[in-house]
């Protein structure tokens, strides 16, 4: 029996910079091969980034992609690193002139290049395309039909591309049948809560069925309202976890897979490849790193989506309101965490309906966390307005938030920070915001975070500051006082909404799984309130499509996710009490 040294480059790309992703690639080449290594599989689509949605139509980004990797394959010989085997996933395209209706333009493919010794020797399509949740793959792709299976040394390496995992047939029953030693999967899979968990079982499961190895990458880091929080892994073929990445970041690991002989009728291998290795590497040890606990990991995902939009779109720095309440200073402390205090800029803006306290609060989490803030008193403005309107009621309830609104997009445009929305995703779910008030911003970091999640977190946060001996970033007057939008004498969230905690049960049901309004009642839900909660939501899909981009970390987001018209007449039914 031999081994084959194996290597998982874990990197963080930004779609469409092909030569900023081509030079991470040589870097984790390098890496790979000090390491010993004589495969390196990159993520899916490693060399574009992902997902790159209508760009893969694009003749030009086409053309742009191939031949980026074909100047990648030689830069990777030049870098010495001729005799490394690589994986790697770019977009390429089908070279037939077919222009059939319902093909995508171009014929582009998600594809894995073998390369090796400057040389594209061979080039996988994955097969099974997602379209589903936030993949839309049938419109953007054409799904390859081949495999691709190849020897290397002693062992044989099938290939496939992430969802080729998760589906039955295809590349995991061309490993088995081909007597495969390794399943090679490059991935882009996006976070979602308890994912990690998810995918380890699939890998245990795909292994024991293709009765080969499984080497798991998958990328990390932001991309618009996706993060990806690599957990790339390895296991042998019985299933047995033997190296994990760690998640949120970038990672390089290697791994010794053991190959048995060749059992007769095992067949031909598409092509066969020698990594020139002279004798074998001195041995490493196994690497599996720990887990996130659930509160950590959402909180290190929300982090990682707000620093890579902010940095990968280029802004200096963010803005947002602080009104002393809980998301206003979760965000903020969220904000500090991910960029830095001195990136981070806020603005008390008090009315004749503010708290004492709010103001104080907003001015005591400046304190605690370092960031800059400063204050813009709205009396005389909305005066100025309500000279001319006379408006009342709901009306000048919104003004207020309208005016905020102003000055936060005023003061962004004249100083170049991106302003952030604070509204999470019970008020966004029944439309308890205010279009061109509180719901202005170019990114919302809690769009996808309950009310009641909100909480938690701010609360983890804080026992995480106390534990490592540093000052807690959310006061606890945010955390513990009842929330309220202040727009009018001694206003509560509850005035308007259901306990929250009732509320995000509801919501998750009916918004995440699809829940039918009589199967809400069954569940033991009040029927008034599923009657008045569902009209709310369907009502507000309105504003929601006017809602700024925000990081995913649920099932089913906005967005991406959940896709309804908003002219709609359809409406549950909550069956009557009998």
């Amino acid at each position: 029996m031999t081994s084959l040294r194996v290597a998982l480059g874990q990197i963080n790309p930004v779609v469409g910079d092909l030569e900023g992703n081509a030079r991470m690639i040589r870097e984790a080449a390098n890496r790979a091969t000090s390491l010993g290594a004589a495969l390196l599989v990159m993520p899916e689509m490693a060399l574009t980034g992902y997902p790159v949605e209508d760009l893969a139509l694009r003749p030009s980004f086409q053309q742009a992609s191939r031949s980026a990797m074909e100047q990648l394959a030689a830069d990777i010989e030049a870098d010495g690193n001729g005799s490394l085997a690589c994986l790697i996933g770019y977009l390429d395209h089908s070279d037939e002139a077919s222009a059939e209706i319902g093909r995508p333009r171009g014929g582009p493919v998600n594809s894995a290049a073998l390369v090796q010794r400057g040389t594209i020797l061979a080039r996988y399509d994955k097969h099974f395309l997602p379209n589903y949740g936030v993949f839309d793959e049938a419109r953007y792709f054409v799904p390859g039909r081949e495999p691709l299976v190849f020897d290397l040394d002693d062992a044989r390496i099938c290939v496939a591309i992430c969802e080729d995992l998760w589906r039955d047939g295809g590349p995991v029953e061309w490993a088995r049948a081909s007597h495969a030693d390794v399943l090679a999967v490059l991935n882009a899979s996006p976070y979602e809560r308890m994912k990690d968990d998810i995918r380890l079982q699939l890998c245990v499961d795909q292994a024991q069925a293709s009765t080969a190895a499984i080497v798991y990458t998958n990328m990390t880091g932001g991309q618009d309202e996706l993060v990806f929080d690599g957990d790339s892994l390895v296991v042998d073929m019985s299933g047995v976890l033997l190296e994990r990445a760690c998640q949120f970041g970038t990672d390089l690991i290697a791994v010794d897979l053991d190959i048995a002989a060749k059992q007769a009728g095992a067949g031909e291998a598409s092509i066969g490849i020698t990594s020139s290795k002279a004798s074998a590497p001195p041995p490493i040890a196994p690497l599996v790193s720990p887990r996130l606990d659930d509160h950590e990991e959402v909180y290190a995902a929300l982090r990682m989506g707000l620093a890579d939009y902010v940095n990968k779109n280029g802004f200096s720095s963010v803005l947002l309101g602080l009104s002393g309440g809980i998301d206003s200073a979760f965000v903020a402390a969220l904000a500090v965490d991910a960029l830095g205090a001195d990136r981070v800029f806020g603005i008390a803006m008090p009315s004749r309906y503010s708290s004492g306290h709010s103001v104080e609060d907003a001015h005591d989490l400046a304190d605690r966390t370092g960031l800059t803030i400063r204050d813009v008193a709205i009396g005389p403005m909305f005066d100025a307005f309500q000279e001319s309107l006379h408006l009342s009621g709901l009306a000048e309830e919104n003004l207020q938030a309208r005016i905020r609104g102003m000055i936060l997009m005023s003061i962004s445009n004249a100083e170049g920070h991106l302003v952030l929305a604070t509204g999470n995703k019970s008020e966004l779910s029944v439309g308890y915001s205010t279009i061109y008030g509180d719901a202005v911003g170019g990114f919302a970091p809690i769009k996808d975070v309950p009310k009641s999640l909100v909480w938690e977190l701010a609360r983890w946060r804080n026992k995480q500051a106390e534990a490592r001996g540093t000052v807690a970033p959310i006061p606890p007057r945010s955390i513990t006082k009842e929330p309220s939008a202040e727009l009018r004498p001694d206003q509560k969230d509850t005035d308007s909404l259901p306990n929250y905690s009732d509320l995000d049960a509801l919501l998750e049901a009916y918004v995440d799984e699809d829940t039918g309004a009589a199967e809400l009642a069954d569940a033991g839900f009040d029927g008034a309130l599923v009657e008045r909660v569902l009209r709310m939501t369907d009502g507000a899909e309105y504003k929601r499509r006017q809602y700024p981009p925000g990081t995913k970390i649920g099932s089913r987001a906005f967005g991406r996710d959940r896709r309804l018209p908003i002219t709609n007449r359809w409406r549950e039914q909550v069956p009557p009490i009998v």
